[in-house]
Parts: C-alpha cells; structure tokens; sequence
C-alpha cells in the first residue's frame, strides 16, 4: 500500500486526497461484488451470442468496395439480434455516432403526418435539431412529422395521464431516452421502461417504442428490448464498442423496423446488402466481448464518483446509495470554475492528451458552450474515461467511463485534487 501511496504522490495527489478516496473506498466492496455478477452474466450472454452464430476467424477480416456478401459484417449483427432478443440488427461503422444512429431510426420510421412522442421529457440537446425543437435543415419537422413531449413529474416519474392524452391519432413513434443526458433527473430502468411501454401499447398497440439505450447497454441482466422496445439504440464509442470500436452505431429491433434503417442508411433496393466494413470488424466483436466487463469498470468508477463527492455535501444523480440503469454519474457544483476544475482534473489523468487543457467551447448541436474531457485512444469516446458538461446552471457535470477501474480511481482522485488546487475546495473537508 505504501508504493501504491508513493506512486499516486508522484503522479500529483496529495496523502490526505489518497486518504479520504480509501476511506469511501473501503465503504463499497458489497456494492462492487453485485456489478461483478451482473459483469459475469453479460460476459456469458455475450459469449453464448457468438458461439450460436458461429463467429469464425474469417467473420475478423471484413470488406471492401460494395462489401457484398460480408461474412463478418452479417454475422455480427446476428450476434446483436442474439445478445438483444431481437429480431434484427443493424451495426454498422457508417453509423458515425449515436446521434446518429437515432436520427437514422426516426427517420427511416416516421412518414409526414406522422408524429413522434417523447413520454419522458425534453430529449438530448443533439435530438433538438434532429426533430426540429431548434430549427434545422433536413430535421423531421421540415418534413412535416410533428412532435409531442410529455414531461416528467417533479419527482422524475412518468405522468401517466399526460401520457395518455399526448397519445393521438397520428402517434407513430414513441421514443423513450433511457439515461438523462443534460438534465438532473434519474435514468430509467428496464422494468421502469417495460412498464411505460406496456402503458404506450395498451392505448395504442401499433405504436413503434425506441428506446435510446446509450450508456446503458450491459449495465442491468436485461435490456429494453427484453420488454418491449422495438428497436433499442445506441453508439459503439460507448458501452457495447468495450473502448476498441473507432466508430459506429447500432439498431436492434423487429425486422421491419431494422429494415427500414438499412434502406435509409444506404438506399432503397440496397438496404443491408451493402456496407464494407472495412477491416474493423475484429475491433466491433473484440469490443463487444470486452464490453460487459468494461461497463463494470465504468459502474464502479461513477459509484466510487457519487460516494466521494456526495460525502463533501455535492448534489449527485444517481446518490450514493441507488442502484444504476447507466453509467453516468452527475455532479452538481453549482459554479462554472467548479465544473471546468472538476474537467480539467479529469483530462490530467488521461494517458491521451494529459498535457491539454480543457476550455468551454461552441460545439455543434448544443445550445450553450460546453466542456470536455476526453484523453482518449478513441476521439470522443465515452467509455473511456471522460466528463463533459454545458455551461449553464445548474453547473452540473457528467463523468463517465474508465476502461480499467483502476484508472477510473485516479481520475476521480485527481478531479478532487484539481478542486482543492485551485481553491475551490478545502482539503479540510476530506473527513468520513
């Protein structure tokens, strides 16, 4: 324990910040054997996945050019339709992320005169040009597919009556944003979403439920697919990628629904048939296979992150104590320099980038500036360890990932050690 000291001294974080991240630490060793269960079971699902669809070294290889015939490419998503219970799978590096992947959903799902649901709130900042909440070219609002939200209660539950009466005629697609993006309200579990999709089909049964299932994946033994969702969505630069995936998104869901993606993605009459995956297909089933434990890492990390700053009087979602649905862990600081500290801490104990400065900038698709830290092997990868946030109040930060926990460990240690550095935290305060 005194080399691990020493090496955590030499690498900038003082005896009493080491000290108090122990003394949390020593607290969570029932909390961390629960997420190795559910790592052990996603692992065997995963597993049991590839070996049914007879993943053979020649699936590693890929293609070129049309990508006609693609034994990788094909066998993949097979493996996704397994692992997700679903019908069909559309995972592809085309997708270039999860913004992406669920503009390629609704819009291959929605015709004019549609009109699409969120039963949970105001959708990510990124989905507002996408549908049209903030005026953009081609957004589904210029093709005249109207939008509804239903707001969540006070208390972040779903409002059922609201619900209820947002559901009309021309309600064609219900989409269900599983974690909370910018916002301080709780991510849903899956038996939360099970029950709010039961809701949604009972009034009306042919409604498409999508679940935006980012950050999510593997977190829980079952996924909203297993109750109910039609097509559940999200980016391989996050959880199922496992940190080796350089790009790509994924669709799983009902057969039609997969298929109506894969003629938006490429076009009408190619649909799936096209798409080379371009030699990167060993990264996409590694990453997949790694991805259960990788998202335990994450677990681990983002609880360490709750307990610690909870302790020194820090509004935090999800608190210290509740079970997760995701791997995000928000962190209320309440001031602007709290929040680019806390960023800057976070890129410091990056093994990409440590030297580099974070500073709030204008980023496409956001309506306030926002800053991020990301010392990653892959460019924005959020299942490495990272933490981004808008600056406007509440002055919220959002910290996710860590390959290793490990590493997860010290860039939360050095996040605190980059507060009480500058100021803005005193080191007093470090006592359970």
């Amino acid at each position: 324990m005194a080399e691990i000291q020493s090496m955590y001294a030499q690498m900038g974080i003082d005896r009493e910040t080491y000290e108090y991240g122990e003394a949390i630490l020593n607290r969570l060793a029932e909390r961390f054997h629960k997420i190795d269960e559910i790592a052990e079971y996603n692992q065997l699902k995963v597993i049991k996945a590839m070996q049914e669809c007879q993943v053979s070294e020649a699936c590693l290889l890929g293609t070129t050019g049309y990508g006609y015939n693609d034994l990788g490419r094909d066998t993949l998503e097979a493996v996704y339709a397994k692992i997700f219970h679903t019908e069909d799978a559309l995972v592809r590096p085309q997708i270039t992320c999860g913004t992406h992947a669920l503009a390629l959903a609704l819009m291959s799902n929605l015709r004019p005169g549609d009109e699409l649901l969120s039963p949970v709130g105001k959708p990510y900042d990124t989905l507002e040009e996408v549908i049209g909440i903030r005026p953009s070219k081609g957004s589904l609002a210029e093709y005249g597919i109207t939008y509804r939200q239903a707001d969540l209660k006070e208390d972040g539950s779903f409002d059922y009556d609201a619900i209820k009466a947002a559901i009309g005629p021309r309600t064609r697609l219900v989409t269900i944003q599983r974690s909370k993006g910018y916002q301080t309200r709780p991510t849903f579990s899956v038996g939360q979403i099970g029950e709010l999709i039961a809701f949604v089909k009972a009034i009306k049964p042919d409604v498409i439920c999508m679940v935006d299932n980012c950050y999510g994946e593997f977190v829980e033994t079952r996924e909203p697919s297993d109750v109910g969702a039609d097509m559940v969505v999200g980016s391989l630069i996050k959880n199922p990628g496992g940190g080796l995936a350089p790009i790509g998104g994924y669709i799983a869901g009902t057969r039609e629904c997969v298929e109506n993606a894969a003629f938006r993605l490429t076009s009408p009459g190619l649909g799936k048939e096209v798409g080379a995956s371009l030699g990167i297909l060993k990264d996409f089933y590694q990453g997949l296979f790694l991805a259960p434990t990788i998202t335990a890492c994450a677990l681990k990390s983002a609880i360490f992150a709750a307990n610690l700053y909870e302790n020194l009087g820090y509004a935090v979602i999800p608190d210290g104590t509740e079970d997760r649905h995701d791997i995000i862990q928000a962190v209320t600081f309440g001031s602007p320099e709290a929040v680019i500290a806390y960023c800057q801490g976070i890129q410091a104990a990056a093994p990409v980038d440590s030297h580099v400065t974070p500073e709030p900038w204008d980023m496409p698709g956001y309506d306030a500036q926002v800053i991020m830290a990301a010392g990653a092997f892959v460019s924005g990868s959020s299942i490495e360890l990272s933490a981004d946030a808008p600056i406007k109040p509440p002055y919220a930060v959002y910290f996710q990932g860590g390959l290793t926990w490990p590493h997860g460990k010290f860039g939360i240690l050095k996040s605190l050690q980059s507060l009480i550095n500058r100021g803005l935290l005193d080191k007093n305060r470090l006592k359970l």
